[in-house]
């Protein structure tokens, strides 16, 4: 077999000498990837992942660190393989890729989906598919302990989705397309210390500046056969339609052109995305209560171009709500006029947040709380503690220091203001009209790009995407809107929102919140008693199945009532009764009452240090009949053997997590 290594495709993509320096920097980076870390490819037989597996396998065994085998396999590597289970011979085609990637030393494994709710329509077919692929990849990554996932996009495809997003009048950001590398963030997490990182795998793609006529070339090299999707040629799919209109295009002009517009694209994408990763750390604070706050006089709106302010105040935007939907047409122009009207004096509601003026800040400072109603549903999984421990993962800390080392080499590949060439730049239609101003495109490219985009604006009709319950059976998520609840059962973990771990038990012995207790001349020492008999008189019982919802004005209307309740001859006619059940306790009563009523009070205070916009975003534990049980944010809870937990933990972190686009 030819020794096709990257070393040889780097030099063969570069030929410039300050591509080929970029190529070192890239290179390196990816070389840590390989002999640092066990990393896992996302293969589907085709010649674009057979291609990477080829150029994996081979610098894993011939490269300065050369890995070991075990059992005749390439150590820290895995490919894994999906069956979508949409064509009969499916199954019969993974196979074949196994035994073809196998043959090269690399681990495989493949993995069924489990269509719960039946395969997906025509219509949502690739859609759903990738997402149903992405989330196996990250189970099997979990599941093997990996922190990395190299998939095979190349240059084509980068091209197709630059055609795809023209068409849908996608901003400069969009048209940068995929990443280098970026973080996907799972469900799971590590713990629930606020302060720990969230599950994170690291997504890499490492050929995207490869042309499928390089992968192709790479596979005869290594004398590698591949399979070919039939699903591909049909052309109902837009992706396939491009790729077959490209095709009719195979001018190298037209190719490298298309290319450096691309390429003008991710330059200003990767200034953008510094730009907001200072201001974020600048001007945003975020609160353990679920809400964010925006100090407007370090932000200083007026002096930020428009598309890095829009793109901020779309991550926070983004990050309160976890709605990671892209946010832009007449939202994004109503998000800048808001931010840019200093002081801040009204309040707004968009993308799933409510904004105003922080209390007694005089509009210097802006709220941005998660909204309530919204429009779209929001989520509520579940798991329990043993299937949490299951899928509990740390990232390894080598690629934690990969992910510190690949900012550390974007950042310096980040060109200044006067270099970026799309900054001022507001449609797609006017970024095709800049490129030819700046002579990145030629007369003849500007025209075939338009008239691709043409072609394909004709074909999409635009439609308003909604959240179904097939969707989300098909995710094995359950999903509830806000206005209703589900029930948690003891032990069992709830992702509320995708914004705070909640679970809830009953303890044997008293929670160490101590004031409450010790003013309610609570027993700490139960002596093995039933909790039972100690709590008959209280809305918690061994049977109890709590609910989650968030907060409600009645909620805090209740701990009002609650706090002022003394009802002293009743509280004095519970203490003979349990002193006469329990003389071995007779100076050592539990009073429910007492304690949710201290309880209450305390929980008044805290709650005058949050917003009111901020309360009603707050997880709520009530029982089956809506009574009031916890509200774990501010530490109120009815009974002191009630463990109750709540966490802002939210799934994917503010900034969306590490992106390289250079």
């Amino acid at each position: 077999m030819e020794n096709w290594t990257l070393d040889f495709v780097f030099t063969f993509q570069y030929p410039s000498s300050i591509a080929k320096l970029r190529a070192i920097v890239l290179h390196n980076f990816v070389d840590r990837l390989f002999f640092a870390v066990f990393s896992a490819l996302g293969v589907s037989g085709g010649p674009d992942s057979m291609a990477l597996c080829i150029l994996t396998a081979d610098w894993k065994t011939n490269g300065l660190n050369t890995a070991g085998e075990s059992c005749g396999f390439i150590d820290g590597l895995l490919a894994i393989i999906v069956d979508h289970g949409l064509r009969a011979e499916s199954k019969d085609e993974a196979n074949i890729v196994r035994h073809r990637v196998s043959d090269m030393g690399i681990r495989c494994e493949i993995a069924q989906c489990d269509w719960l709710d039946g395969k997906p329509k025509q219509f949502h077919l690739q859609e759903a598919a990738r997402e149903m692929r992405y989330q196996i990849f990250q189970n099997v990554c979990i599941q093997h302990q990996i922190g990395v996932l190299l998939v095979a996009h190349h240059a084509d495809d980068q091209a197709e989705l630059f055609i795809l997003r023209l068409s849908r009048d996608s901003g400069v950001l969009g048209l940068a397309g995929m990443a280098f590398a970026s973080q996907l963030f799972s469900t799971y997490t590590n713990s629930f210390d606020e302060a720990s990182d969230n599950y994170s795998i690291l997504l890499v793609r490492p050929l995207l500046e490869f042309s499928k006529e390089d992968l192709y070339k790479i596979c005869e090299g290594g004398n590698q056969e591949w399979v070919e999707d039939p699903t591909n040629q049909n052309p109902s799919f837009a992706r396939n339609r491009i790729r077959l209109s490209l095709r009719n295009l195979p001018s190298c002009t037209f190719k490298y052109e298309l290319q450096a517009v691309i390429s003008a694209c991710r330059k200003t994408r990767a200034y953008v995305d510094q730009i907001c990763s200072n201001l974020i750390n600048e001007a945003v604070s975020v609160m353990a209560q679920g809400y964010a706050v925006i100090d407007l006089e370090i932000l200083h709106p007026s002096k930020i171009e428009d598309i890095c302010l829009s793109k901020f105040i779309a991550l926070v935007l983004q990050f309160i709500s976890q709605r990671h939907r892209p946010v832009r047409g007449s939202t994004s122009k109503l998000l800048l006029d808001y931010i840019r009207t200093f002081p801040c004096k009204t309040s707004l509601t968009a993308a799933g947040c409510y904004l105003c003026a922080a209390p007694r800040s005089k509009g210097t400072k802006l709220l941005v709380c998660c909204s309530v109603n919204s429009p779209l549903p929001s989520k509520m999984e579940l798991f329990y503690r043993h299937c949490y421990e299951t899928h509990k993962h740390y990232i390894p800390s080598e690629v934690e220091q990969i992910i510190v080392d690949g900012k550390g080499n974007s950042d310096n590949l980040v060109p200044d203001a006067s270099d970026v060439q799309f900054l001022d730049v507001a449609s797609s239609e006017s970024i095709l009209v800049e490129a030819k101003r700046r002579n990145i495109l030629s007369e003849s490219t500007y025209g075939n790009i338009f008239s691709l985009q043409e072609d394909e604006t004709q074909h999409f009709k635009s439609k308003t995407k909604t959240i179904s319950d097939h969707d989300l059976k098909m995710r094995g998520v359950h999903t509830v809107s806000t206005s209703l609840s589900l029930p948690l059962q003891p032990g069992q973990i709830c992702y509320f929102m995708n914004r705070f771990l909640v679970s809830w038990n009953l303890s044997n012995k008293i929670s160490g919140d101590k004031s409450p207790v010790e003013e309610a001349s609570c027993n700490r020492d139960l002596a093995g008693k039933s909790l039972h008999h100690f709590c008959r008189h209280c809305m918690v019982g061994h049977d109890m199945v709590a609910e989650v919802r968030h907060m409600v004005d009645a909620d805090w209307l209740y701990l009002a009532k609650l706090s002022k309740h003394q009802n002293l001859e009743n509280c004095e006619k519970e203490r003979v009764i349990l002193a006469s059940a329990m003389e071995q306790i007779s100076e050592k009563t539990i009073l429910c009452s007492d304690y949710a009523r201290l309880s209450a009070e305390r929980a008044l205070q805290s709650l005058k240090s949050i917003p009111v916009a901020a309360r009603r975003s707050l997880p709520v534990l009530i029982n089956s009949h809506g009574l009031l049980l916890s509200i774990p944010s501010i530490c109120f809870k009815h009974c002191p053997y009630l463990m109750v937990s709540a966490v802002f933990k939210p799934r994917v972190p503010l900034g969306g997590g590490h992106s390289s686009f250079l």
